[in-house]
């Protein structure tokens, strides 16, 4: 496996990857989420968004991005150990952590070849316009039904509950 921190980086170096992936042809895989709490769903999502092309981007909301999207509470799991999970992943080439609440610009900026987002979002993904303006495509992945992190945190509090806790 490749060490962690190689797969770690911030925007000015993946912007700076990202070039010299698109000198050397290949095709480039971008997606996102905030990744709060890594489940089986998350892991099947990767490995298909990973198959997509020859290297996978992740970008991954910050703590900030998904206490605003998500309200108080939330993330549970850190934006620092949200990215090395995500990194120590072998579907995963790199992890990168964003501020912003929508993806738009980090989408525009890297301009991925294929861009991935759960079939949830429908046609309604964030940063769509960016790829297919450029000669990119949109992949809609399946989704692996009853595997959520929203589903997951209220079984633990259901079961939280049920102990007095």
């Amino acid at each position: 496996m490749r060490d962690l921190e190689v797969k770690l980086l911030g925007r000015p170096a993946m912007l700076a990857e990202r070039e010299r992936l698109r000198r050397e042809g290949k095709v480039f895989v971008f997606t996102n989420g905030c990744f709060d709490i890594l489940h089986a769903g998350h892991v099947t999502y990767l490995a298909f968004a990973r198959g997509q092309g020859d290297v996978l981007a992740v970008g991954v909301n910050s703590d900030a991005s998904v206490r605003r999207i998500k309200g108080e509470g939330r993330p549970v799991v850190g934006q620092d150990d949200r990215a090395r999970l995500l990194a120590a992943l072998e579907a995963v080439d790199y992890v990168v952590v964003f501020d912003e609440d929508r993806v738009d610009g980090l989408v525009g900026e890297l301009l991925p070849d294929v861009l991935v987002k759960g079939a949830d979002w429908g046609y309604d993904v964030h940063g769509r316009e960016h790829v297919e303006r450029h000669g990119g495509r949109v992949v809609l992945a399946p989704v692996t039904r009853g595997r959520s992190t929203t589903s997951i945190i209220g079984s633990i509090i259901e079961a939280n509950r049920r102990a007095g806790g």
